[in-house]
């Protein structure tokens, strides 16, 4: 704490509120409501639920708006609230292949069984500032679409492997990991690396897959499939022998296609990448996919020379929180520390002055 500060925690209580009226901003402006942030912003909503690894859109937004729009900030009370909560048990692994889809593209084929469907994106938008953005003129609401039920829109992936090229999914009726119970160790199973990147900071993901698509890490990937929509979350009931559904969560999914490899003498067929995370995020998806084929190069006999490929690198400084944690801390008082720098800086400088002397004096 900064008691040393003028003032002590007088000044400190003074900072909370200069900080909630900076937050609360113009009073002649109606503040904004919870309902707002979750449903105008419900992107930045739904990377604090990913990054926060909390699903409750209205606790993402009380977040948003208490850290002012500070994602990082919000990300990290998010997580600290996580904390707090009780745990009951866990969920049964989600099937995304019944997911009642919003929105589904695939970079592979052009016709898909079900079609491609746009969906909400900014794919198809001018990248230019809409002048229209400063009203508040109502849109017009879309055309309803038909639900997409799973029968008419099979996984892209299953193309690919019906025919044996492409690698199995690699799933597991082992019990996995926990991220957040269980300590990280090197080298770590996939399942604990796909958690340590479901809640990453996208920016970060984001350069490494970039990284890969450059040349340090080559894979060559193509976008197999991504899909956005909600899913059922189900609970075992031990009582009920069977298990329910407690609610749906919107999930996006993206499957990559990687270079091809001759593993288990099965001849050559594509690797895989896999990335999903809470909300619609396909960049934070797509960028996890990349960093997850990237982490297998041990898998398939490839040599580890970049970073994306450093499984400790990675996992190490993806996560904001403590990645921020570490940097902010800097900012806090460090007066021994630095007084211990500065004495022997000052102790360096007079030892080659009096060796400068002695030399001069020699010659």
């Amino acid at each position: 704490m900064y008691v040393a500060v003028k003032g002590g925690e007088a000044a400190i209580e003074q900072a909370h509120r200069l900080l909630a009226d900076r937050r609360r901003g113009d009073r002649a402006v109606p503040a904004l409501s919870l309902e707002q942030i979750a449903g105008q912003l419900s992107l930045a909503v739904d990377r604090v639920m990913a990054e926060g690894s909390l699903y409750d859109p209205d606790l993402a937004a009380m977040a948003v708006r208490q850290s002012r729009g500070d994602l990082i900030e919000a990300i990290f009370l998010l997580r600290a609230y996580r904390t707090t909560l009780p745990r009951f048990g866990y969920s049964r692994p989600i099937d995304t292949s019944r997911m009642q889809i919003e929105r589904r593209v695939s970079a592979t084929y052009k016709d898909i069984p079900g079609g491609q469907l746009l969906g909400p994106t900014f794919d198809y938008t001018h990248r230019l500032i809409d002048p229209a953005m400063a009203t508040d003129e109502e849109v017009a609401a879309p055309q309803r679409q038909p639900r997409r039920e799973r029968e008419s829109c099979p996984r892209v992936m299953d193309i690919l492997n019906d025919e044996g090229l492409i690698e199995p999914d690699g799933q597991s009726d082992s019990e996995p990991a926990d991220l957040t119970r269980d300590p990280t160790d090197y080298p770590a199973a996939r399942d604990l690396r796909l958690q340590a990147l479901a809640r990453g900071d996208e920016g970060f993901l984001l350069s490494l897959g970039y990284s890969t698509q450059r040349g340090y890490g080559r894979t060559h990937p193509f976008v197999g499939e991504i899909r956005v929509g909600l899913v059922e979350v189900e609970v075992e009931m031990p009582e009920l022998g069977f298990a329910i559904s407690i609610g749906r969560i919107r999930i996006t999914e993206c499957q990559m296609v990687s270079q091809f490899k001759n593993t288990d003498g099965e001849g050559p067929r594509f690797t895989r990448g896999y990335g999903l995370v809470f909300g619609q995020s396909e960049r934070k998806a797509m960028a996890m996919s990349l960093v997850d084929r990237a982490l297998r190069a041990d898998e398939f006999g490839e040599q580890r020379m970049a970073p994306a490929q450093d499984e400790e690198f990675v996992l190490e400084h993806c996560d904001n929180v403590q990645a921020t944690g570490f940097v902010e801390h800097l900012k806090l008082p460090h007066y021994v520390d630095f007084q211990a720098e500065l004495d022997l800086l000052r102790l360096l400088r007079r030892e080659d002055a009096e060796r400068a002397e002695s030399q001069e004096a020699a010659e």
